[in-house]
């Protein structure tokens, strides 16, 4: 073989290893791979159809699913169960008061000691709008519509009304008018009262701000969402901190440049985790001390994972049983996907689900965890159905 020859074969040589040694570094984690268990959703009492669910969460030593029963000429009717292990669920009786609450399809539920709260909504009237309703627990277990004016969450200035949560102070719904972010505040969920336009979270000159959750703290209630600056096309994540839901505090996030928001908080002891998009990715921050209300708290910037595309983040769960893991549901448009962190959300692992379900159409994906075990309910557009399975290490 002439020298010439033999150089080109060892740059070839050279050339694969490095390409090796590159694949190494990029080499994606091994995923978790849950013992999932698949339980049953009994149809409530009533007109038969398809089950639809759209959110679940676990409190006290109880797991909740909501969602709806879809008829096959398109009608709706809310639909709730209740489970004490994950694998066996027991329906809610619904008690609706309204046209659009009969038709309601519950979307966003929130808990506070063994009790919870419920948002649902049906489009409808000239518009197609979504006519919100929410729901407060009875004694036996019963979801029961609160009555509302229409134009507490709907009308001219209506929005949205993403998410609600529980806590020392009351109940607390996060979202926006076209005033920009907004809360709704109630002292035990039977009925809420708007905070619209106020000074720090609503919007004003130069910049339009949307609040999507909340979540409470030892001190008050926080906020996350967004903010569009005037003149600019990106967002910056803010984070909004309130001792009584009424006056309000804004905090800027670590940002980029690029688009970035904050779309689901959850607390894990004394710390506080947002997790939404940065750019092509998406991200985390925490909130190493809950003092936030008086100013004393700080955030900081976490770890990335996945990929957006224009996709979101559907749910975060913790809990103390779960030695401190962060699960995180999204949707973007490789569909939907579930990552969970051990590590203070630095690093995130990917989570197989039970069932792949892509992220068009009438689809939708919630996790939770409690007990060191964790639920998933899936909604591939055609049927709805619930998975349990142990929280193991990673």
């Amino acid at each position: 073989m002439s020298v010439r020859r033999a150089m080109a074969v060892f740059g070839v040589v050279v050339t694969l290893l490095a390409g090796c040694r590159a694949a190494e570094k990029v080499r994606l984690p091994e995923p978790v791979r849950p013992q999932w268990e698949m339980a049953v959703l009994p149809v409530p009492p009533g007109s038969p159809g398809r089950l639809i669910v759209r959110d679940v969460t676990a409190c006290a030593g109880r797991w909740y699913a909501v969602g709806a029963v879809g008829a096959p000429d398109g009608g709706t009717r809310p639909a709730a169960w209740r489970s004490v292990d994950g694998r066996e669920w027991t329906p809610l009786p619904s008690r609706p008061s309204s046209y659009y609450g009969e038709r309601a399809i519950l979307y966003a539920v929130g808990c506070h000691e063994g009790r919870i709260a419920v948002i649902g909504a049906r489009a409808g009237g000239a518009h197609g709008n979504p006519r919100v309703r929410t729901w407060r627990q009875d004694a036996d277990g019963g979801l029961r519509e609160v009555s509302a004016e229409f134009e507490l969450y709907g009308g001219p200035e209506a929005v949205s009304a993403s998410r609600i949560a529980g806590g020392a102070g009351g109940w607390l719904i996060a979202g926006a008018r076209t005033g920009g972010a907004a809360v709704w505040r109630s002292p035990d969920a039977s009925g809420f009262e708007l905070v619209d336009r106020a000074a720090e979270l609503a919007s004003e000159a130069g910049l339009t701000t949307l609040a999507t959750d909340a979540v409470a703290v030892p001190e008050g209630w926080l906020v996350g969402g967004g903010g569009r600056p005037a003149g600019r096309a990106d967002r910056d994540p803010f984070v909004w901190s309130s001792a009584s839901g009424v006056t309000w505090k804004r905090l800027a996030l670590p940002a980029t440049g690029e688009d970035e928001i904050v779309q689901r908080l959850v607390r894990v002891g004394s710390s506080v985790y947002a997790v939404g998009v940065r750019g092509s990715l998406f991200q985390a921050w925490v909130l190493e001390s809950t003092g936030a209300v008086s100013g004393a708290g700080k955030w900081r910037a976490l770890g990335a994972f996945g990929a957006t595309g224009a996709g979101a983040v559907a749910g975060v769960e913790s809990a103390a049983g779960g030695g401190g893991a962060v699960l995180a549901m999204t949707m973007a448009a490789d569909g939907h996907r579930l990552w969970r962190s051990d590590t203070g959300g630095s690093s995130w692992l990917p989570v197989v689900l039970p069932v792949d379900v892509s992220a068009g159409g009438d689809t939708s994906a919630a996790a939770t965890m409690w007990d060191r075990g964790m639920v998933v309910t899936v909604d591939d557009g055609v049927a709805a159905r619930v998975w349990f399975a142990p929280l193991g290490p990673v």
